[in-house]
């Protein structure tokens, strides 16, 4: 029968009836490991039981009232972001392609505030992924994602990730902000260094522009700090913040410093979902956690962990792996075979992967996965690589066969 859903997925011949921590249950009866948590989403595993609390007493009640009037939790989800970040203001949305719309409208309507309307464009980085709004798809810039829906939507230039002359000849009378990801997730896990970033810190500053961080997949935790910009010594003037913070319920947010949000008033901004009561209560129930003494720095040394295993996995099969990349719980393979025909491996030996840019395929555990998860994850992991290896040989044989 065919599907009456838009085919615009191509999805794994497999679906999930219940999840428990790390694990996904199938309905062919098989268990997995889940490395990859909806895409980074799941910070918290599956059914955790404080947020799994937190939505049911929210639901039984009050779902919905619009922003037209007061919500508490909102405040003090707000308030906690504020008072854990550089931020003094938030906006909350339903998904991080919302929350870097907010963060670009944020940016333009900062310099026509001041009097300078013309200052509207941004520029980006080449392998970015910020969203698949016309905006967000044009702000990415990849080809892929564009061709076919009109023009592109005009105000953005890319130029190489980490290239800083490229970066400077950009820079014109129009340009409003610079906006990177501190790690390109869908791009490949590729990492800009510390000196990189503060390099654009200090030209954003030296040109009146603001910098914008889109922290969707390296925020809430994933690095082992609450934000990855926390490593670099350099703060955002906007920061869009997604997947993790809502633990798996739709939630997005764009912080911001007062100065940056000067122009969003009354009126300039809104969305008719975004902070409703169930997102704000699964929010505060996930920072309850991510916030606990002593969290933040188990998950640091989880990935520190996982990567040493990783880089172990890699000189036992250097015929398939070829790079270990990555920061915390935001680690990535590159491989000498298709990243499909790995994810592929990978989930016949019953552990889930994400495929990503640069031929890489991603390893987004849940932050609360266990040194067990880990051992487990290498067994698997080693099991499809051997499986690679043996397929290989057997072409290489009837090859020469031939």
């Amino acid at each position: 029968m065919t599907s009456p859903l838009l085919p615009t997925y191509a999805r794994a011949d497999i679906s999930f009836e219940k999840g428990e921590g790390p694990w996904l249950f199938g309905r062919d009866g098989e268990r997995y490991l889940d490395f990859g948590a909806g895409i980074a989403v799941n910070a918290l595993g599956h059914a955790h039981p404080h947020l799994v609390k937190a939505l049911t007493d929210q639901a039984a009640k009050l779902w919905h009232t619009s922003n037209l009037f007061q919500i508490p939790e909102g405040e003090r989800l707000a308030r906690r972001l504020v008072e854990n970040t550089f931020a003094d203001v938030v906006f909350f949305s339903n998904s991080g392609a919302e929350a870097n719309e907010a963060a670009i409208k944020m940016a333009r309507k900062y310099h026509s505030a001041k009097g300078h309307p013309e200052r509207f464009r941004i520029v980006t980085f080449e392998g970015a992924f910020h969203g698949r709004t016309l905006a967000t798809i044009a702000a990415g810039g990849q080809a892929k994602y564009l061709e076919g829906f009109g023009p592109k939507v005009e105000g953005f230039d890319q130029v190489p990730f980490g290239d800083l002359d490229a970066l400077k000849s950009a820079i014109g009378p129009e340009t409003a902000a610079l906006m990177i990801e501190p790690i390109q997730g869908e791009g490949g896990i590729r990492l800009a260094p510390n000196a990189f970033i503060r390099a654009l810190r200090d030209i954003a500053d030296a040109h009146g522009l603001l910098l914008i961080f889109d922290e969707i997949q390296t925020g809430v935790g994933r690095t082992g700090r609450l934000f990855a910009y926390e490593w670099t010594g350099v703060t955002p003037d906007i920061m869009s913040v997604a997947k993790g913070i809502g633990g798996g319920f739709p939630l997005g947010a764009c912080l911001a410093t007062a100065e940056a949000a000067q122009g969003m008033t009354v009126g300039t901004h809104g969305t008719t979902f975004g902070g409703n009561p169930l997102a704000m209560a699964v929010g505060n129930a996930v920072l309850d956690v991510i916030l606990e003494p002593g969290f933040l720095e188990r998950v640091e040394r989880m990935g520190l962990l996982l990567k040493q295993r990783l880089a172990e996995l890699m000189d036992r099969h250097p015929g398939v792996i070829s790079e270990v990349r990555g920061q915390g719980l935001m680690m990535g393979l590159r491989t000498h075979v298709p990243n499909t025909e790995f994810i592929a491996a990978a989930r016949r030996n019953r552990i889930i992967l994400i495929g990503a840019g640069d031929n890489v395929a991603r390893l987004l555990p849940p932050l609360i996965v266990t040194e067990a998860d880990i051992a487990e994850a290498m067994k698997r992991l080693d099991a499809a690589c051997t499986d690679i290896e043996a397929e290989l040989d057997r072409v290489a044989r009837q090859g020469a066969a031939e």
